[in-house]
């Protein structure tokens, strides 16, 4: 009797140390790019300058950045110092914190689907129009532009941006 005891004793020990706390969101042990590629994404959804983030039970994934970041892909991009989404296989929906600039406009980017990898298209949901683009412009992480100044021109998501150059 005392052995079963003892054994029942070490596997409630065993559980309580393996199984997850209940903790809704958790910081993850992986990269974010790793993540992304995980989920079928190209790594160069994020840019280099994460801080942290953080991956929800329900899917929810939040992107803290350095400061917010300019980069340029296909036009310019501009990433808030917090982009979140809903991450699932091969998307990134009701995305927040990510704009692209479309004919001097800023636009938001409400969606980002990669239905078939093998096509080498990538989907950018941005509220008026879906722009496809190559995934190739998504390989690499891209790097947060320094020496520029944003200057904010209206409130709100979409507002219009332009760029001043500080030197």
């Amino acid at each position: 009797m005392a052995f079963l005891q003892y054994l029942l004793s070490i596997i409630l020990i065993f559980f309580s140390i393996t199984l997850p706390m209940g903790n809704s969101s958790k910081e993850m042990t992986i990269s974010i790019h790793d993540l992304l590629m995980s989920k079928g994404l190209p790594p160069g959804l994020i840019p280099k300058d994460v801080k942290s983030y953080s991956l929800s039970e329900n899917g929810l994934l939040e992107v803290f950045l350095e400061r917010p970041c300019l980069t340029k892909f296909d036009t310019m991009a501009l990433y808030e110092s917090r982009v979140s989404g809903n991450l699932t296989y091969g998307g990134l929906t009701n995305v927040e914190g990510f704009s692209q600039e479309e004919l001097f406009l800023w636009l938001p980017v409400k969606d980002i689907i990669l239905d078939d990898p093998n096509s080498g298209i990538i989907l950018f949901d941005i509220g008026v129009a879906q722009k496809q683009l190559s995934l190739s412009l998504f390989e690499d992480p891209p790097d947060c532009k320094q020496n520029g100044n944003l200057k904010n021109k209206g409130e709100g998501r979409g507002g219009r941006r332009e760029m001043r150059n500080s030197s």
